[in-house]
């Protein structure tokens, strides 16, 4: 389909529809032209994007040419050798790449005629421990057909053959296409099979369904208010859960309710009630985000409350799951969320349901052991002489054939090395969890735990010890062995070390195994009974154990009711006792010191294998399937829920979409259909940041407008919650009146007088402060994006200065930069360093993000760089209200000029800040300006500091006449400049005369400073007759070579000399005022009295400055 067709079928989305395929329907074309855009953005940043290396391209089994153009492709691997050096390019599903011979860093370097790029895009992600993955190509690949898949038997062959020079073929990252190819199916839903009761819901504005269900008896909400009120919510927040939760019970009529959060509000706290409310109801809820952060921030949220309340200990995890990416979620930062990960869940129960290792195996054999464990002992002896006949047999067989297996040996190897794979598969299937490390519960480390400890409900200590450490070694293990398959290699030399050691394995265990004859043979190899039984008894607790935790926490209480629950902490109990009473007495399993305990735990573990049940499911796949139907509440990203339209997934009752006015409404429209769903909450605030659209024609067809906002400009009732606790009331103020028409309240605990923390002295640091920089120019960075190097030396010395006063202090304060522009925020990362900490936990963090970025994010000091300064007023995407909201709502500083001629929110919000006191300039901080004039200098705009008027010298003691036009080492320049209008002058303590070559003038008045080693500085002082007054002021002639100061001094006394006796002295006068030299100032010419000191006409301001224009400065080109 063609771009200009695209255009003009792209028309603006309405806000009413007539049925469901007009809906689905509206949004396809501003889709396609979007990822247009997107694909289009891409390609102008190709020297940025990712990259990786392509060794072999071969056709796929599916491979059906025109359309179907399957390929499978193996990537190069390889190994990080830094901590810093950044990630390997690895492709996955969805992403759009584009096959070339060369790293291009240009459009023009893809589209060669002869070697024209190949766009594909990936199907399948590589499996672990792979590096071949599939792919679909836009068209054949065949410019590439020379290049053949290598084997081991070819490598080898290169290494005595020379290997003929091979093209290389990258693959380059363009976009990613999930997330739009999941909208694009739910726009093209089966609308006959698909639940379409919420699209059509929303169709139209239903202000009727605002009312209570006329047919609804039952009011879900007020069962539950005892709950509820336990969150000491205010009354709007308590008022939008119980709307929620009556709405929820309803099944006569639809509902999509909206909660309307205010920055500051305690949405975050709403939501939290309410998905905790509905966890306890176990209603089968899907809650979605925008974004990853949003997702881990509202579970997070979820989590914490669920841990307080419950009171056995990780009983009751199992009813909520939370999926999705876990590199994007950097889940293995949260660990407070891994026992609720669908990845790290669905590892641990597939050990439990293993059939040779899990817990049907583990607490079967416990049960035989505890019941008959001298009956046990005799089956091991059996196997033990059994054992060592067949290996007497083998033995011989192996002597007679020992020839014929050394002529076969080659013939043989791929069936031993299979027979081996197959013995260490069974090995390791039996072995289960004591083999992979995840031993449990360490015995000394936890103590002596006797049951008694597990019989009152009331002690919880231990046991929640004892499973608190079980889980954290589950999930250090976990990501170890995650980190193991991301650095993993699979270069040659690294795969021949692989075989290498194998070799070595493999030999290791024939030696075990030989050795093992011997004993055998001898019989000197068997345990005793004692040792047999403390073995076993070790071996077999510890798989128990680690299934009976796990279940516990992973399972869902539908599987696992509260008895169940209770009885497995029994057994954990009543287990770790007889192993310490087996080991420090040795004891006898059936003695009278065991008997007590043993009966009690033989009688548990039998009504545990009679009641916990685990399904008979083996496959990744099916255990997510098991998970997600049997989970209450279930967290993911609103383009993740794709998932949940899997086959044999339970249907849902309720939906929940945070931060919805984010979220384009197509998107939405991906868990709006999901199975069984009839009611919906969106919680967001439309006067906040929409979601991103970069093409201006989809923009343009409101493309990136959220059903959110779409429902409330069509009057459907939203609740609010009306009370702000985050910000100062002088933040609040001003977007308060601009953007919510004062419907919001400043809580208690900010009108406080102990709420207002000043961390900086001055008034110029208050609560609000707008601090206006009028130097710097905004410039395009490498992304194109704009930044302002002078608002960034701003910045950085701000934050230098709380840090200063956090080390005098030791006052916690967490700082928050935010920035509209991308490159902005990256000079402000980099000009920071890794100076200050990003960590949440440290007493001094430092966070540097987006304003997109920063939604939802609260710190104690926000500091806002804008980054526009030009004459026009122009603020670029600045001037969009939502985003300028977001700033506000979190803002302690600002910047001004630009932004005063935009006709802009922020127009009105610099008058604001004017009329209440709260506008200040930068050089009323000392440090500030010193900041700024360094950066003016390093970054070339060190003309602007010359200027008469500029902060250098507006309230300075003495002027400058004239620019200064040499700027070869302005730093220095600038660093005496400073320093001389303010009164500091050169002591010379030796009286050393200036090395001028004559008597005259110029000797008296002309002054020489050095800059350094080769540059001199040369001034005097001259007289400016202003306003009937005349004052001293100071001249600045040139910067130039020691060596010709003299040539100046003699081009100046032509000028000097014109000067009469009276101006001489005048210029000559000095006034001190401590150690500091100040300019004097006299009367003007009044009257023929002869009052005043008079000037000649010909020694006039404009006389001088006619003669100077005739002087020449010198610079580098001289």
């Amino acid at each position: 389909m063609s771009f200009l067709k695209i255009f003009t079928k792209t028309r603006k989305i309405p806000e009413t529809f007539f049925s469901t395929d007009n809906y689905l329907k509206a949004f396809i074309y501003p889709l396609i032209e979007e990822t247009h855009a997107d694909l289009s953005s891409s390609m102008t940043a190709l020297a940025r994007a990712p990259i990786c290396e392509v060794i072999a391209v071969k056709i796929s089994k599916d491979y059906k040419p025109p359309k179907d153009l399957f390929y499978e492709i193996s990537l190069k691997r390889y190994r990080k050798t830094t901590a810093n050096e950044a990630a390997i390019y690895s492709p996955e599903k969805g992403d759009v790449i584009a096959f070339t011979d060369v790293r291009p860093k240009y459009i023009s370097d893809l589209d060669r005629p002869k070697r024209p790029y190949v766009l594909a895009i990936v199907q399948e992600s590589k499996e672990e421990n792979s590096d071949k993955l599939r792919i679909l190509s836009s068209k054949p690949i065949d410019c590439f057909d020379k290049r053949v898949e290598m084997d081991q038997t070819r490598e080898r062959e290169s290494e005595t053959q020379p290997e003929e020079k091979k093209e290389t073929l990258f693959a380059v990252f363009l976009i990613n296409m999930t997330t739009n190819m999941r909208i694009w199916n739910a726009l093209h839903a089966d609308q006959e099979n698909s639940n379409l009761s919420l699209i059509r819901k929303v169709l139209q504005p239903d202000h009727a369904a605002e009312n209570a269900c006329t047919l609804c008896f039952y009011n879900s909400s007020s069962v539950w208010n005892p709950l509820i009120h336990t969150f000491k919510l205010n009354d709007s927040q308590q008022a939008a859960v119980s709307s929620c939760l009556a709405a929820r019970k309803c099944k006569h009529q639809n509902s999509v309710k909206l909660i309307w959060g205010p920055p500051g509000t305690g949405k975050t706290k709403t939501v939290g009630a309410l998905l905790f409310v509905l966890f306890r109801m176990k209603c089968r809820t899907v809650t979605c985000a925008p974004t990853n952060i949003a997702v881990i921030e509202v579970t997070t949220r979820l989590m914490r409350l669920v841990r307080e309340s419950i009171e056995c200990g990780s009983y009751g995890l199992g009813d909520i799951v939370l999926f999705g990416n876990g590199g994007r979620m950097k889940i293995d930062k949260h660990d407070d969320l891994l026992d609720v990960f669908l990845n790290f869940r669905i590892n641990i129960l597939a050990k439990c349901f293993a059939p040779l290792s899990g817990w049907k195996h583990s607490v079967e054999d416990m049960i035989s052991l505890l019941e008959d464990p001298e009956e046990m002992y005799q089956k091991y002896l059996k196997e033990i002489v059994e054992e060592d006949d067949e290996e007497e047999d083998h033995e011989d067989d192996d002597d007679e054939d020992d020839d014929k297996e050394e002529d076969d040996e080659d013939d043989d190897e791929e069936e031993d090395d299979k027979d081996e794979t197959d013995d260490d598969d069974e090995e390791e299937e039996e072995e289960g969890i004591l083999r992979d490390g995840n031993l449990l519960i360490n015995r000394e480390t936890e103590g002596k735990i006797h049951p008694r400890y597990f019989k009152d409900v009331k002690s919880k200590k231990i046991w929640r010890n004892v499973i608190d450490q079980t889980l954290k070694k589950n999930k250090k293990s976990f990501k170890e062995s995650k980190k193991k398959q991301l650095e993993s290699v699979s270069s040659p030399e690294n795969e021949q070390l692989k075989y290498d050691e194998e070799e070595e394995d493999e030999d290791e265990l024939a030696q075990s195994k030989d050795n093992k004859r011997v004993v055998n043979r001898k019989h000197k190899g068997c345990l005793t009974f004692p040792e047999f039984l403390k073995k076993r008894f070790d071996s077999t607790g510890e798989k128990l154990k680690f299934c009976i935790i796990s279940l516990y926490t992973h399972f869902p209480t539908s599987l696992v009711s509260i008895e169940t629950a209770k009885n497995m902490i029994k057994a954990l109990g009543l287990l770790e006792s007889i192993a310490t009473l087996l080991h420090t007495n040795n004891v006898y399993l059936k003695g009278p010191q065991l008997h007590p305990d043993r009966q009690e735990c033989l009688q548990i573990l039998r009504g545990l294998h009679q009641t916990l049940l685990v399904p008979t499911i083996f496959s990744d796949d099916e255990i997510k399937i098991f998970c997600l139907s049997k989970a209450s509440l279930i967290f993911c990203t609103v383009s993740s829920s794709a998932i949940l339209h899997t086959a044999g997934i339970k249907p849902f009752e309720l939906l929940v979409i945070d931060e919805a006015a984010q979220l384009k409404e197509c998107e939405s429209a991906i868990p709006l259909q999901l199975p069984g769903l009839s009611h919906a909450v969106l919680i967001g605030d439309e006067l906040q940041l929409s979601a991103m659209v970069k093409s201006k024609i989809s923009t343009n067809a409101e493309y990136g407008r959220s059903l959110f906002e779409r429902l409330v400009s069509l009057g459907q009732r939203k609740h609010l919650l009306n009370i702000q606790y985050r910000m100062h009331p002088s933040i609040s103020l001003f977007p308060n009146q601009e953007f919510y028409d004062n419907k919001i309240s400043d809580a208690l605990n900010v009108k406080l007088s102990s709420y207002k923390r000043c961390f900086l002295q001055g008034d110029m640091y208050g609560s609000y402060s707008f601090i206006n920089l009028t130097y710097g120019k905004e410039e395009r960075g490498n992304s194109h994006s704009s930044r302002n190097m002078v608002e960034v030396a701003a910045v950085s010395e701000i934050v230098a200065k709380l840090f200063r006063e956090y080390v005098a202090n030791r006052q916690k304060v967490s700082i928050g930069i935010i920035s509209p522009y991308n490159a902005q925020v990256f000079a402000i990362q980099e000009k920071l360093g890794k100076t200050y900490s990003t960590g949440t936990n440290s007493d001094f963090s430092v966070s540097v993000r987006s304003v997109d970025g920063f939604q939802g994010g609260e710190e104690d000091v926000i500091i806002i760089s804008t980054v526009r300064n030009n004459l026009d007023g122009k603020v670029g995407f600045l001037s969009n209200r939502q985003r300028a909201n977001v700033a506000l709502t979190r803002a302690r500083y600002w910047h001004g000029p630009t932004l005063t001629n935009s006709g802009t929110i922020w127009a009105k919000l610099v008058s604001n800040a004017k009329a209440r006191g709260c506008f200040y300039n930068v050089e009323d901080d000392k440090n500030l300006a010193e900041a700024i004039a360094t950066s003016l200098v390093e970054h070339g705009y060190f003309h602007l500091l010359q200027n008469m008027d500029s902060f250098l010298f507006r309230e300075s003691r003495w002027k400058s006449l004239d620019r200064i036009k040499s700027t070869e080492i302005n730093k220095e320049v600038l660093h005496l400049l400073g320093k001389l209008p303010n009164g500091w002058r050169w002591r010379n303590p030796n009286n050393e005369k200036n090395p001028i070559v004559t008597t005259r003038t110029s000797s008296e008045l002309l002054q020489l400073y050095k800059i350094n080693e080769l540059l001199t500085l040369a001034w005097t002082t001259d007289i400016l007759e202003e306003n009937s007054k005349c004052t001293q002021v100071l001249k600045v002639w040139d910067i130039l070579p020691w060596s010709q100061t003299p040539k100046l001094a003699k081009r100046l006394e032509a000028l000097l000399e014109n000067y009469t006796v009276s101006k001489m002295k005048r210029c000559k006068a000095k006034c001190q005022d401590g150690n500091l030299e100040v300019p004097m100032t006299w009367p003007g010419k009044k009257s023929d009295s002869g009052k005043g000191f008079l000037l000649e006409d010909d020694e006039s301001g404009d006389f001088l400055s006619s003669s100077l224009s005739s002087l020449k400065i010198w610079d580098d080109s001289d």
